[in-house]
């Protein structure tokens, strides 16, 4: 599962750790103590907590989750209302309608909002991808029932006050422009653009400056009316409260709660992901080039998911990588590259994103390229993928060690479908991944066709480097604004 930014799409490459570093153990007194808590082992099972379902009288499906020890409560509510479902002619009001929830119901103005929920020592955020919205609270077990009455007057009553969106559109456009100087950005748009063009996945999580600048109270209103509903929401409730409590109180707060559509709204299949094109974002004041490889990939929930997941480590989405090793440590292209799988509900994108000099950019593409040859001809061999594997087996308890990680995580199983085992069976389920299933995989995603090819640099000298690759399309940066 992948999980994508908050207000505009971004793709970055996983964060990277220092190993750890091996000391010698200390010396110590002969003094009893308590044994230290260790992480799990490779062999012991992960479990989430049990699941209590309930539906308030809204129609709002409920799950909650207890868990101990620290009196903390974390909540998620995901409507699925993503950008995909964006008007054609406003893209990202799904994702500005999700931050103005905060400011402003018919009950409060947005700093009252404010002040309630840093009084009580709270958390509140929200996060929007093609498929979803999500808000986040956390709070202190005691003043749970406060902070999910408030996330409650926000979904069902939000205010939407006129200063308010005239401010926060001033902010995004701000930001847009801003965007300019910062050619990742520019690139991840372009790249965004030219993989899905027509498709609800083709623009921005946040839309463009040209449709923002028309966003109106009115339009806000009416995307909540239409799109935000009781029957295309799911509240996940985990921490230090009873599932009595949550049920309670989520029908106290929720009750009455109305519009929205019957069921989500479903993009159409995503199966026409751009291949064989090259694309030249002309920047002319860039002294190096960002690079981005791309082509279709796997929609969430697809059985290749694991096999596929044990391969891209091993290729390009960890820090000992192939990518890494040859782009990075034997040729000093660059500092950074990665590749990756992006899934959403309707399809997907397998890429490789990385920067390097003007005068490198034929380079780091052909080298990135033979690699990735090289594993689409005969898999990842059983001693790498094996190292793969482990990596990452042992990376994925970190997901469940907080409240708000596993509301996330019983928020993404549900809502895509992954099953109530999901969790539990992860580990074992990615390390009975075999060499011949990553040879399968790879032939089908590793760039079948040619690729997407987005190149985002001064045009008069990176477009002679690209002859070979296709007819390169060139385009100013500013188009991405």
């Amino acid at each position: 599962m992948a999980t994508r930014g908050a207000t505009s799409k971004k793709k970055t490459a996983p964060k990277k750790t220092a190993p750890l570093k091996r000391t010698a153990p200390k010396k110590t007194a002969s003094k009893r103590t308590a044994p230290k808590k260790t992480a799990p082992t490779m062999t012991s099972t992960l479990t989430l907590p049990a699941i209590h379902e309930s539906t308030t009288s809204s129609g709002l499906k409920v799950l909650a989750a207890e868990r101990g020890p620290l009196p903390l409560v974390a909540a998620r509510l995901v409507i699925r209302a993503g950008s995909s479902t964006d008007p054609a002619d406003k893209h990202g009001l799904a994702d500005f309608t999700a931050r103005l929830l905060r400011r402003g119901t018919a009950r409060m103005s947005a700093d009252e909002i404010d002040e309630t929920i840093e009084f009580v020592g709270a958390s509140f955020s929200v996060g929007a991808n093609e498929d979803i919205l999500s808000l986040f609270i956390t709070s202190p077990a005691e003043h749970f029932p406060a902070m999910l009455s408030m996330l409650g007057q926000m979904v069902r009553e939000p205010s939407f006050p006129e200063r308010e969106v005239d401010q926060a559109r001033e902010r995004a456009l701000a930001g847009f422009s801003n965007d300019l100087d910062d050619p990742s950005v520019i690139a991840d748009r372009a790249f965004t653009r030219a993989l899905w063009g027509e498709h609800p996945y083709g623009h921005d999580v946040g839309g463009s400056a040209a449709h923002v600048r028309t966003f109106t109270r009115e339009d806000l209103v009416r995307f909540h009316q239409e799109r935000v509903g009781p029957r295309v929401s799911l509240l996940t409730v985990v921490g230090a409260v009873s599932p009595e409590t949550v049920a309670q109180e989520a029908e106290k707060a929720f009750a009455g709660w109305e519009g929205g559509p019957e069921a989500p709204l479903a993009p159409p299949p995503a199966d026409t992901v751009a291949t064989g094109r090259v694309l030249l974002v002309d920047k002319p004041d860039q002294t190096q080039s960002q690079v981005r490889i791309g082509g279709p990939g796997m929609r969430t929930g697809h059985p290749d998911y694991f096999a596929c997941t044990a391969m891209n480590i091993a290729l390009g989405g960890g820090f000992t990588s192939r990518l890494v090793n040859e782009v990075r440590v034997e040729r000093g292209l660059t500092y950074g590259i990665s590749s990756y799988f992006d899934s959403m509900n309707a399809g997907g994108v397998f890429g490789i994103t990385t920067f390097t000099k003007t005068e490198k950019t034929r380079e780091i593409i052909d080298v990135s390229l033979a690699e990735v040859a090289k594993v689409r001809e005969g898999g990842i061999p059983a001693a790498e993928l094996k190292k793969a594997q482990r990596y990452l087996a042992g990376l994925y308890p970190l997901r469940t060690e907080t409240n708000e990680s596993v509301a996330a995580v019983i928020s993404d199983i549900r809502v895509h479908g992954l099953g109530d085992d999901w969790v539990e069976k992860f580990r074992e389920r990615l390390l009975a991944v075999t060499s011949k299933q990553t040879v399968e995989v790879a032939a089908k995603y590793l760039f079948a066709k040619p690729p997407l090819v987005v190149v985002l640099g001064r045009a008069s000298e990176v477009k002679p480097l690209l002859k070979g690759l296709g007819t390169v399309t060139v385009v100013p940066a500013s188009d991405y604004e």
